[in-house]
């Protein structure tokens, strides 16, 4: 999944997008590379980020989105938002998937939008918003809690009509956790897959590499990014979002080679 921040603020690429034609030569780039999936957001969900709401969020993601899809009719686009309008409109321009930072909290009027849609949904793990997440990362054992939290949000997206094989968890890296936990998280990937839903992991350039990795500019974290995505499709992970669709593409394809020969019977 190739992320396209249709936003001024970003942590990493704010600003870069803010014409329809320059985010759909991003995009024509991104499937020459190899992405499958491309995610579009009209609103930044770094921590402190200023929320602008859904008509700030529509009349920046709706120009992108339909040039996108006008273009590449068949690629599946994901769109990035908590609001039911945005979603609703969204779908209605071209869009293929909802992604929910707010696994439902946000807008549960999403949840039935998605419901009626019948399109794949997107459910991550967060607390609180851009403003709050910091302070909420405050976990006894994060997986266990991360995971039971999941599995309530995706009771309630059940409950609102949402069909079982429509939902894809996503644990949230760098959503109120800290870096010890978003490594937690990573090294203990295969307990969530164990619940049975796809797992979609969003590592890109992230602040928690940087932390690793002692590097504070968010676009040299590529080979970071790299091993964690590496590491996350040997715990079972379906999906990665980044910004660096060629290199990792190149990453995802060895690491499931090699998970492919690890659970093959002896030859």
């Amino acid at each position: 999944m190739g992320i396209l921040n249709l936003t001024p603020d970003s942590f990493s690429d704010g600003g870069r997008l803010d014409q329809p034609q320059r985010a759909l030569r991003v995009a024509t780039r991104m499937v020459a590379e190899g992405a499958a999936v491309l995610d579009l957001g009209g609103q930044s969900t770094r921590p402190g980020a200023v929320e602008v709401g859904a008509a700030a969020e529509l009349a920046r993601l709706l120009p992108a989105l339909r040039e996108i899809r006008q273009a590449h009719p068949e690629l599946v686009l994901s769109v990035d938002t908590y609001w039911a309008e945005v979603a609703e409109a969204a779908l209605a321009a071209g869009a293929d998937w909802i992604n929910d930072v707010s696994g439902g909290r946000r807008d549960p009027d999403l949840l039935k939008v998605v419901a009626a849609a019948d399109c794949p949904y997107v459910l991550m793990h967060s607390r609180g918003d851009s403003r709050s997440m910091d302070r909420l990362a405050v976990y006894g054992d994060v997986v266990t809690e991360v995971r039971q939290e999941l599995r309530q949000a995706s009771d309630r997206a059940l409950a609102a009509g949402v069909r079982p094989e429509r939902l894809i968890w996503d644990p949230g890296l760098g959503f109120a956790k800290t870096t010890s936990q978003n490594l937690s998280l990573l090294a203990r990937l295969a307990e969530l897959a164990e619940d049975g839903w796809p797992l979609l992991v969003g590592p890109s350039r992230k602040r928690f590499i940087g932390a690793v990795l002692a590097e504070e500019r968010p676009r040299a974290r590529l080979w970071g990014t790299a091993a964690v995505c590496g590491q996350a499709v040997l715990a079972g992970a379906a999906v990665l979002r980044v910004h660096d669709v060629g290199p990792i593409v190149q990453v995802v394809r060895m690491a499931a080679a090699l998970r492919e020969a690890g659970t093959a019977a002896p030859t």
